[in-house]
C-alpha cells in the first residue's frame, strides 16, 4: 500500500466524498486504487482507536521503562548525599554544585536532542541511547574517591537523561489523542514514581545485607538500569505522517532559531518555570535537613519512599483530572503546596514534622510534573513537540543549576532556614504568574 493513500484518507475523508470525487482523488494521488485507499482508511481508523486509548502499548511500555530506570536511580538518590558528606567529606556547597551542574548538563542536551529528533522525525534511538548512558553511569559513583569523580559520573547520568527526555515525552504525546495527554503523562509519571518508591526499599535491604557498604549499592543499580534499556527495544515507534514529515524535512537548524516559531503563550509559560526553577534546588537538601535533625538513614529512606508513593498514586489521578479542567488550576495547586512545604521545612525539628511534609511534598510533584508537560504540549505546534519540550527542559535545568548552588551557599553561610524560605518565595511567585499571565490554550498549537 502506498503511503500517499493514507494521506488521501486523512486529507479528504475519502468515504465522505461523492463517487466522481473519489475517482479524481484516486487518479491524482499517484494512481491509488479505491481498494488501497480503503485499506489505508482501515489502518487509519485503527490508529485513531489506539490514540483514543490512554493505556496503549507505547504508553504502557514506556511506563515500565521509567519504572525500572527509576528503581536504578532512586536506589541511590537518598544515599548519595550521605555518601558524599560522610564518606567523601564533601561540603554543602560542593553538593549543590554537583546536583546543579548535573541537571544543567541534562537540560542543555534536552533542547538539542529534541530539535534533532524533530528534524529527523525519530524518537526511539535517542531514548535507547539515553537510558543506556544512565545505566552505565551508576557503578562509577561507587568507585569514586573524591566528590569531583562523583560530579563526572552524575554528569554522564544526566547526559543520558538530557538525550532521552524530550524525544521520549514527544513519543508519549504522539501515541495518544491530545484530549488524553494529561492522563498519559500521569500514568507515565505514576509508573516512574512507583519505581522511585521501590528503589529506596531495595537500597535498605542491600545496606542491611552488606553491612552499610554504600559503594556496593551503586553496582547493584546497574541491573534495573539495563532492564529499562531492553524494554525500550520493544517499543514500536509510530510512523510519521506525510504532512509532519514534510514540515520537518528541512535541514537541521539550531533549536534556539526555532524559538521564534513557538507561540507567545508558550514563551510566557517558560517564564513560569524559569522563575520557579531559579529557587527549586535539589531534593537532597530536604533529605539532609531531616538527617541533620537526627533521623536514621533507614528512617530517611522510608520517608522518601512514602513521598514517592504519594507521588505515584496521585500522578495518574491529577493527570486525568487536568484533561477535564483548566490545567493551570492544578499547576497553581502544585506550586502553592511546594511553597507551604518549603516554608515549613525551614522550621521543622521533629520526626513527625518531616514525615508529614514529605507526604505532602508528593502532592506537589503529582500536580506539576506530568501536568506541566501536558500543558506544554497544549501550547507547542505539532511539528515542534520535542523541540518545545527540550527548550522547557533546558530553561528549567539551567535555572536549577543556579538554584542548587545558591541553596548550598545560603545553607553554609546563613543556615538551612534561608535555603527553604528562598524556595518558598519562588514557588509562590510562579503560582501567581501561572494564573494571571498564562492563557489556558492557544488555537495554533494543535
Amino acid at each position: 500500500m502506498h503511503k500517499t493513500c493514507l494521506w488521501v484518507v486523512k486529507q479528504y475523508k475519502y468515504d465522505d466524498c461523492q463517487e466522481h470525487d473519489k475517482l479524481v482523488i484516486s487518479q491524482e494521488h499517484l494512481n491509488c486504487t479505491e481498494t488501497s485507499i480503503r485499506n489505508a482508511g482501515k489502518g487509519f481508523m485503527n490508529e485513531i482507536k489506539t490514540q483514543d486509548s490512554v493505556l496503549n502499548p507505547t504508553v504502557i511500555k514506556l511506563g515500565f521503562v521509567s519504572f525500572f530506570a527509576d528503581i536504578s536511580s532512586e536506589m541511590l538518590y537518598p544515599i548519595t548525599p550521605i555518601f558524599l558528606t560522610t564518606v567523601l567529606g564533601a561540603s554543602m556547597a560542593s553538593l549543590g554544585l554537583i546536583e546543579g551542574f548535573a541537571e544543567a548538563v541534562a537540560s542543555l542536551l534536552k533542547i538539542y536532542s529534541g530539535s534533532w529528533s524533530d528534524s529527523i522525525s525519530k524518537r526511539k534511538p535517542f531514548v535507547i541511547a539515553g537510558y543506556f548512558l544512565a545505566a552505565i553511569s551508576k557503578p562509577l559513583i561507587g568507585f569514586s574517591s573524591t566528590w569531583t569523580h562523583v560530579l563526572s559520573a552524575r554528569a554522564l547520568d544526566r547526559t543520558g537523561k538530557g538525550i532521552r527526555s524530550a524525544p521520549r515525552d514527544a513519543l508519549i504525546a504522539e501515541s495518544v489523542h491530545e484530549k488524553n495527554s494529561g492522563a498519559a503523562f500521569g500514568w507515565h509519571r505514576g509508573m516512574d514514581t512507583l519505581g522511585a518508591a521501590l528503589g529506596p526499599l531495595i537500597a535498605i535491604y542491600l545496606l542491611s545485607v552488606t553491612h552499610d557498604n554504600y559503594r556496593s549499592i551503586y553496582s547493584w543499580a546497574l541491573i534495573p538500569g539495563f532492564i529499562s534499556v531492553l524494554i525500550v527495544f520493544m517499543v514500536k515507534e509510530k510512523k510519521t505522517d506525510v504532512a509532519t514529515r514534510n514540515l520537518n524535512s528541512k535541514k537541521w537548524e539550531n533549536p534556539f532559531v526555532k524559538f521564534k516559531d513557538l507561540d507567545f503563550n508558550f514563551k510566557k509559560y517558560l517564564i513560569v518555570w524559569a522563575v520557579f526553577s531559579l529557587t527549586n534546588s535539589s531534593d537532597v537538601f530536604l533529605l539532609l535537613k531531616a538527617k541533620n535533625a537526627g533521623l536514621s538513614t533507614t528512617s530517611l529512606i522510608l520517608m522518601y519512599c512514602s513521598y514517592n508513593l504519594i507521588y505515584a498514586v496521585m500522578s495518574p489521578i491529577l493527570g486525568q483530572l487536568s484533561d477535564k479542567m483548566d490545567r493551570r488550576k492544578i499547576l497553581f495547586f502544585g506550586f502553592f503546596i511546594f511553597s507551604i512545604v518549603y516554608l515549613c521545612f525551614g522550621f521543622a525539628t521533629e520526626a513527625w514534622h518531616f514525615v508529614l511534609l514529605f507526604l505532602t511534598y508528593g502532592l506537589y510533584m503529582a500536580a506539576t510534573d506530568g501536568v506541566g508537560k501536558a500543558m506544554a504540549i497544549d501550547l507547542i505546534p505539532k511539528n515542534l513537540k520535542a523541540t518545545g519540550l527540550g527548550i522547557l527542559g533546558t530553561v528549567t535545568g539551567i535555572c536549577t543549576l543556579f538554584a542548587s548552588v545558591a541553596a548550598g551557599l545560603l545553607w553554609d553561610h546563613l543556615g538551612s532556614q534561608s535555603t527553604f524560605i528562598y524556595g518558598a518565595t519562588g514557588a509562590f511567585t510562579a503560582a501567581a504568574i501561572t494564573i494571571f499571565f498564562v492563557e489556558r490554550k492557544t488555537s495554533t498549537a494543535k
